[in-house]
């Protein structure tokens, strides 16, 4: 992933001055989750081109590297029961993605990441948040995961050959259980990405409520919570389209948030702490 990720030795709390994607598309003028109105997203003749290019190329290349990568992983899942191999693989996809597509990622707060398990608590503007994480993110982990994801065919044989854990979330009784097995996966040493919004968030500029269960996981396993935010990646990606274009994003890592000694009564508090922290940083785009 050399020359996708520039690592930034600032901490999460450093000057303004030093904050973000400075790409279009991006308004630095609001951190506090709410849309922009100041600038409406340019439909001039470059954003057509660019849509065109991406039609023809980029995603072509995508399908393709997604079809010889994912038969890849596969296989070697055969030889590797760790999933070190899926997971060298997915990194090689999203490298692939992000180069392809002229995605630059701006990483900050690597020195936050601790020794040990973790769940890092993402925010969920974009399709593009995935290949970010996974080319940018240098530890091993595995994605959270609905459970009907895994009912899929060739996706759900991946996410389970892979070692994903997957939730019931439909279901209170699956659902409790689902989430007891989560935890001991994760208290097996097997960090953990997951997406507190649940899906992700169609009003730009906007964070979705968090949904409980992240955080009733998160004390249940007690294990510490690493927010990350990612900013810029509803500009390079917009949703529910095609389009992927160049830009600047960034991957901001903040200090972790112990969960040892917490219970249930303090998952609405711990909720609200992620909350707060990921907001502190995050860059809504313009539409």
């Amino acid at each position: 992933m050399a020359g996708s990720v520039q690592a930034d030795s600032s901490r999460a709390g450093s000057g303004q001055s030093e904050r973000g994607p400075t790409g279009p598309g991006v308004n630095r003028n609001r951190t506090d989750g709410s849309s922009s109105a100041s600038g409406a997203r340019s439909r001039g003749f470059w954003y057509w081109v660019s849509y065109a290019r991406s039609l023809i190329i980029t995603d072509n290349l995508i399908y393709l590297y997604t079809a010889i990568l994912a038969t890849t992983s596969l296989l070697g899942s055969f030889f590797d029961r760790h999933g070190r191999w899926q997971h060298g693989c997915a990194r090689l996809w999203s490298w692939l993605i992000l180069k392809t597509s002229g995605i630059r990622v701006r990483v900050e707060g690597l020195e936050n990441l601790p020794q040990g398990t973790v769940i890092f608590c993402v925010n969920h503007p974009s399709a593009a948040d995935i290949p970010i994480l996974l080319a940018s993110l240098p530890v091993q982990f595995r994605f959270l995961a609905k459970r009907e994801l895994f009912q899929l065919p060739f996706l759900g044989w991946f996410l389970r050959r892979a070692g994903h854990i997957s939730v019931e979330r439909s279901r209170p009784h699956e659902a409790r259980q689902s989430f007891e097995e989560a935890a001991n996966r994760i208290r097996q040493e097997t960090p953990v990405v997951l997406f507190p919004e649940g899906h992700r968030s169609r009003v730009a500029g906007e964070m979705l409520p968090f949904k409980s269960g992240s955080f009733h996981l998160a004390i249940r396993a007690g294990v510490p919570i690493v927010p990350i935010t990612l900013n810029g990646t509803r500009y390079v990606h917009e949703p529910d389209t095609l389009h992927m274009r160049a830009g600047q994003t960034e991957m901001i890592i903040h200090p972790p948030i112990p969960t040892a000694g917490l219970t249930r009564d303090d998952v609405r508090k711990l909720s609200d702490q992620v909350r707060e922290v990921l907001l502190s940083r995050f860059v809504p785009v313009a539409e």
